[in-house]
């Protein structure tokens, strides 16, 4: 089965002559790094996590082009798990998507290796697409990777409604294990915008305390700060799980790489939503 694009013409350009065009600009105009993912991929494979942005590509594609510029210069990852919130309550708690997805771009492959791992290995994670079928949070972060390294890409697609720290760490701990008993090299992608609707002052001040625990490397500190303060960090549990596989594999740097909001687009101040592009080596 192929999952079909269900945001394409709304939160990116619908065919892909334009839609190359669009990631083009996000790599090399505004906010963006200024350079394109171009020749041969790095070799490094330092980075164990990224976490993107998932709004509209007016809005955030420059700040997710800086993930994925870093990202093409570290090295292709051989597997790749995204992790997004689930935001239409669709489906299973934490939910895998065994289908093939679809985008203007082509078709990335569900990973038929590292994908049937996890759900084997972890009794919270279902498979399960209906979660997926409506949801935005993983399919943006697609056509900016077959932009970065091509054709033939496959992934893991994991949807979490459940955000609780016992799931997250869960799902962080699996991947880790998986990583090190079966050698795979996996980057795992937390999909998130950061506050939404307030003012960029006020966002500003509760992502900065926020990321302030990602940067001393605690996400169950991280995790009970947002749901404590109730800081609408909607990806704040596949954050949580990506810094935990992260630290299992040996990460000790956070990096923020670029942080931005939707008034730099539109020039209202009052009521932003926030972005952040950022990494775990």
């Amino acid at each position: 089965m192929t999952r079909m694009p269900v945001v394409a013409g709304r939160f990116y350009e619908g065919t892909k002559e334009v839609l190359v065009k669009r990631l083009e600009d996000c790599f090399l105009t505004g906010l963006g790094p200024g350079r394109l993912p171009e020749g041969v991929p790095g070799e490094d494979r330092r980075l164990k996590a990224i976490i993107a942005p998932h709004a509209g590509y007016m809005y955030s594609g420059m700040t997710a082009a800086h993930n994925y510029i870093r990202l093409f210069e570290d090295g292709r990852p051989d597997h790749i798990v995204i992790i997004g919130p689930n935001h239409t309550g669709y489906g299973e708690s934490v939910a895998a998507c065994e289908d093939d997805w679809e985008t203007p771009m082509g078709k990335v492959r569900y990973d038929t290796v590292l994908g049937p791992a996890i759900l084997e290995e972890n009794q919270l994670v279902r498979s399960d697409c209906v979660a997926h079928s409506s949801e935005h949070s993983i399919e943006v972060q697609l056509p900016f990777l077959q932009f970065t390294f091509g054709e033939g890409l496959s992934f893991v697609p994991i949807s979490m409604r459940d955000q609780s720290y016992q799931t997250c760490e869960s799902i962080g701990k699996t991947i880790a294990k998986l990583s090190e008993a079966e050698e795979m090299d996996i980057l795992v992608i937390a999909s998130s915008d950061f506050t939404h609707f307030e003012s960029a002052q006020s966002a500003r001040i509760k992502d900065d305390q926020a990321i302030e625990y990602l940067q001393y490397m605690d996400p169950e500190g991280f995790l009970n700060f947002v749901h404590g303060h109730r800081v609408s960090i909607c990806g704040a549990g596949p954050i949580t799980a990506a810094m935990v596989y992260a630290k299992e594999m040996g990460a000790e740097d956070f990096t923020l790489v670029k942080y931005t909001n939707s008034g730099d687009i539109t020039g209202d101040m009052n009521s932003v939503v926030a972005y952040v592009a950022a990494e775990i080596a």
